[in-house]
């Protein structure tokens, strides 16, 4: 579902054999998918398989992944008792108990403050029998994860559409006020030529062709026409099943090129209070489209 936030949590587990492996992924907005992974530094190398199984679930954001393990994982360091080693020390304790003539028993604390009757014995770790629990816990997360940014991009879907209806509407008020504010700066340009060639022999129908000429390039109807596009385009994205973070960013950025240059055409006042409201919805927009996949 579509579209997704970047902000997620995510929780998954998997265990067998008396081990269990625990994954948690959290998501932020970011503009590239930057990933951190924490494991065991027994199980480091790890670290790409897991990054590969979140590229396959998540386009962009900065996602961090914290991979524990409880339980004896295959491979674990264990414990001996060295027993000859240990009759040897009892034998010298007992040896000395009576070559110093010294009372009281020796007791297991005794043998114990001895070096080496304990040993721990390091196993090579089998990595590739632990993946697929870690495999299995990171899916869990994963799809855990992008339930929690599909529910979050739902409510951003709904208040980008309605951003962008306010927005819309500032277009078609602009839309329904362009023929007569034309046909104003057409009168205005007239009479403005017509006053600094006062006196001069000019032809009326010359005249008037040149202020239509100068009128029309304060027609804004090509920029509507595209910033209606832009809008329709906008909305495509965000019914997409494709991630359109990226293409709305660069629409908004459209969106705004499109207004400064509606707002140097036409020098009037309720349209500049218009521009800025447009900026301001645009603004408002841009502050959500980060946050989206």
């Amino acid at each position: 579902m579509r579209p997704r936030s970047m902000t997620g949590f995510g929780r998954g587990e998997a265990s067998e054999g008396g081990r269990s492996w625990t994954a948690e992924i959290r998501t932020v907005n970011h503009r590239f998918l930057d990933q951190r992974v924490t494991l065991p530094a027994a199980f480091a190398g790890l670290e790409e398989r897991v990054k590969k199984l979140v590229a396959g679930q998540q386009d962009r954001g900065r996602t961090e992944i914290c991979l524990t393990c409880q339980g004896e994982v295959s491979g674990a360091a264990q414990l001996t008792v060295d027993m000859e080693l240990a009759r040897q020390y009892h034998r010298c304790l007992l040896q000395l108990k009576e070559q110093l003539g010294l009372s009281g028993a020796v007791e297991l604390r005794d043998l114990l403050a001895q070096r080496g009757i304990i040993i721990q014995q390091e196993q090579s770790l089998d990595v590739e029998q632990e993946w697929p629990l870690i495999e299995q816990a990171v899916a869990a997360a994963l799809v855990d994860c992008a339930r929690m940014r599909e529910q979050e991009g739902l409510a951003l879907k709904t208040e980008l559409n309605s951003r962008l209806d306010q927005f819309a509407a500032l277009v078609a008020e602009i839309e329904s006020a362009v023929p007569q504010l034309v046909a104003q700066r057409h009168q205005e340009l007239k009479e403005r030529v017509a006053k600094l060639l006062a006196g001069m022999d000019i032809d009326p129908a010359r005249l008037a062709q040149e202020a239509a000429v100068m009128a029309d390039k304060a027609d804004v109807t090509e920029e509507i026409v595209r910033l209606s596009s832009h809008i329709s385009q906008f909305r495509s994205f965000l019914d997409s099943d494709e991630p359109c973070g990226r293409r709305l960013d660069f629409l908004l950025q459209e969106f705004l090129r499109e207004v400064n240059t509606l707002a140097s055409k036409i020098s009037n006042a309720a349209v500049a209070r218009l521009g800025v409201e447009m900026k301001n919805e645009i603004e408002k927009l841009r502050e959500q489209v980060q946050n989206i996949e």
